[in-house]
């Protein structure tokens, strides 16, 4: 059996949505064992049975939360982000600065200028009081709506171009009057008007060595490494080669990457040569040393490739890759690129005086002697409760991966087709849309020119939902950088609109994800957008990614008022659309049940008496709403009979407010004054449920 496509994943599997399924026939005639199968009718001809195997169609539902956010960020994020951090000589500085409510914050890429921003916003607002902003073309359109501390990463070329002495002179006024103010990180080859420097600071990073000692002491604080450990750690750290490493790498990421490095010495047990080596293979140059070593040996490559664009999968999925991807490889380029030094067991012909080789290989190396001949290394077992066997994953040192499948995709003519054609056939696994979309995101936000998001369509337009999946993450990777959200936005739109089904499932499940938490207004405009189709009704796979783009949103409290008016506005347009089809799927479910359905994909799963007790007002318009449309009354009513009926419930929906308003709305609303009446006559007949006064 396969589930090579949304339909067929069934009616409990990750694409089930509980409608009605064929053997809705035998309902009443099913048996349920607790081990074995039972098989009902007759079977013609071969039956193959696999159990305890996933099918190909279930794929990673991981969330993965976004570091740059078009909204409020989450108390616990920020504080996340600021776990370490060292002031940096520049923030007196900054902090003056922003007396006069703007600063702009200058700075070089990978210096943590956003983490000093973060930190001088939460010194007045606290972790919970900074709210993101997405680039605008001009801040003086820009107007602040409460008293927070207002973030902008990443001003565009066109907003810096207009940002001058008068626009941030009427910025000062409007943050006064709003009681808040507004940092902006800005690059430092990007241009702005002379008159904008006394507002400006140019951001100097922290030395990398403080950063290492600030990270050791949380990680002693948090649990993670004892006092005898830490002090360890701190002498490993004094030695010359990580005091060289250090003065080499000035970065504070190369200090957190150091003290990582520095805990797995200290716990693990591991060397500091080997400590010493991953980080040192992990840059950029050591990545393309690495390559030019391999370049003749498609195993190698292969490989490499493999690890890199599935870090810290199973074993077996990397061999299984690396050996699609090897084919490929092998057929590329001509023999006497192999070298004269080669013999004939690494070139695969003879030498030029034809002899046949004595000996040959038959065997080959052993994986592990494969994998030390290219640096990488077995990972200890871990058991994955999602995947329920066992894996034991494959890795490079930190940073390698990145730097390695960067190089091989973007500098090498014809890889990445080639990286792109084996994923297509290799045998899907869950969990490689994960590992490869944020491998490939990572890589094309490196990238340039129109192919960067072009090449990304073939998967976004396949059947299959693990491949959609993939570009999810990877276009949720490449949003986190600021220069590529206007591109990223434009290509979502456009494939919003796309008559192809699986592209508007590919945007649906990119809202299910970091994009729509970073940027949830605009994610409801496109889910609202992919439901203006011309089907008249959502079935399977698009129902299945909006409702799980629903409740991924609906996991922030923040989203809820934002997607129940959305349902409301569905719930009231026209009922030949996508839009009403939709809605009256999701009032169906958090009525009767709970939305999503078990079942299909969902961060979180409400139900209607939730929404009633965290937003009454919102919730009651849409149970209004919902009372009045035919196609959803009934569901409706029996669950608000299902509410009255448990205690708790009750009294958590607040049920008789409702109840109140739900009467004062009756004499004009047909299907409200429905439900009271047959409410009404149900108590009649059952005196025993009347609510107590």
């Amino acid at each position: 059996m396969s589930a090579d496509a949304d339909a067929g994943s069934g009616l409990n599997g990750p694409n089930g949505d509980g409608g009605t399924d064929p053997g809705s026939s035998y309902r009443d005639n099913r048996q349920r064992l607790d081990r074995g199968m039972a098989v009902m009718g007759g079977i013609e001809g071969d039956a193959n049975v696999f159990i305890g195997i996933a099918p190909d169609e279930d794929v990673s539902e991981r969330i993965i939360k976004p570091r740059l956010r078009e909204g409020p960020y989450p108390a616990d994020s920020v504080q996340d982000r600021l776990r370490g951090f060292v002031e940096p000589s520049t923030h007196a500085r900054c902090r003056k600065v922003l007396d006069s409510r703007v600063l702009i914050l200058r700075a070089e890429k990978g210096t943590g200028a956003g983490t000093a921003a973060f930190a001088v916003l939460a010194e007045r607002y606290g972790v919970g009081g900074i709210t993101g902003l997405d680039s605008p073309d001009n801040l003086s359109r820009w107007r602040p709506s409460e008293p927070r501390g207002y973030l902008l990463q990443g001003l565009s070329p066109m907003a810096a171009a207009s940002l001058g002495e008068v626009v941030l002179m009427e910025l000062y006024s409007l943050l006064g009057r709003s009681g808040a103010h507004l940092v902006v990180t800005v690059p430092v080859e990007t241009a702005l008007p002379g008159d904008t420097m006394p507002w400006q600071v140019v951001h100097r990073p922290p030395p990398p060595v403080d950063v290492t000692v600030k990270r050791l002491a949380t990680m002693a604080e948090a649990g993670e490494l004892t006092a005898a450990q830490e002090a360890d750690a701190l002498r490993h750290l004094a030695t010359a080669d990580f005091t060289d490493y250090l003065n080499a790498h000035p970065l504070p990421g190369d200090g957190v990457e150091v003290a990582e490095g520095l805990r797995d010495l200290v716990v693990a047990g591991e060397s500091a040569t080997s400590v010493l080596d991953n980080l040192r293979t992990g840059s950029p140059a050591a990545a393309r040393e690495a390559l030019e070593e391999a370049r003749h040996e498609a195993d190698r490559i292969s490989l490499m490739a493999a690890i890199s664009l599935l870090p810290e999968q199973d074993r077996t999925v990397v061999e299984r890759f690396g050996a699609v991807l090897r084919t490929h490889l092998d057929g590329r380029g001509s023999p006497a690129q192999a070298g004269p030094d080669k013999g004939p067991e690494q070139t695969g012909t003879h030498r030029a005086s034809g002899k046949p080789p004595t000996r040959h290989d038959v065997l080959g190396p052993a994986f592990e002697d494969r994998l030390a001949a290219v640096g990488a290394r077995l990972l200890p077992p871990r058991y994955t409760p999602a995947l329920r066997y066992p894996i034991q994953p494959v890795g490079f040192g930190r940073h390698r991966s990145d730097a390695l499948l960067r190089s091989l995709w973007l500098e090498y003519e014809g890889m990445a087709d080639l990286l792109w054609k084996s994923l297509d056939e290799a045998p899907h696994h869950p969990g490689i849309e994960l590992a490869a979309g944020e491998s490939i995101g990572k890589v094309l936000a490196h990238a340039t020119g129109p192919d960067t998001l072009r090449q990304l369509r073939p998967f976004a337009a396949s059947d299959k939902r693990w491949r959609r999946r993939l570009v999810a993450y990877a276009l949720g990777e490449m949003v986190q950088h600021p220069s590529l959200t206007g591109a990223v936005r434009e290509q979502l739109r456009y494939w919003s609109r796309a008559t192809p089904v699986p592209l508007r499932c590919t945007v649906a499940e990119t809202c299910a994800g970091s994009y729509g938490l970073a940027h949830p207004a605009v994610a409801l405009k496109l889910l609202d957008a992919v439901l203006d189709g011309p089907d008249t009704t959502v079935e399977g796979p698009l129902r299945t990614a909006v409702s799980f783009a629903l409740s991924t949103l609906l996991s922030e409290d923040t989203n809820h008022v934002l997607v129940l008016d959305l349902l409301l506005e569905w719930q009231s347009s026209d009922p030949d659309t996508g839009r009403h089809s939709l809605a009256v799927h999701a009032v169906e479910s958090m009525s009767r049940a709970r939305f999503p359905r078990v079942g299909a994909p969902g961060v979180r799963r409400v139900r209607l008496a939730d929404l009633l007790a965290e937003h009454p007002e919102h919730t009651r318009d849409l149970v209004i709403a919902a009372l009045e449309d035919p196609a959803t009354h009934d569901a409706v009513a029996e669950g608000l009979f299902l509410i009255e009926r448990d205690p708790e419930l009750r009294r958590r929906a607040h049920f008789l407010r409702l109840l109140a308003a739900l009467a004062a709305v009756a004499r004009t609303h047909r299907g409200v004054l429905r439900y009271v009446l047959r409410r009404h006559r149900t108590l009649a007949v059952s005196p025993a449920e009347r609510l107590p006064s």
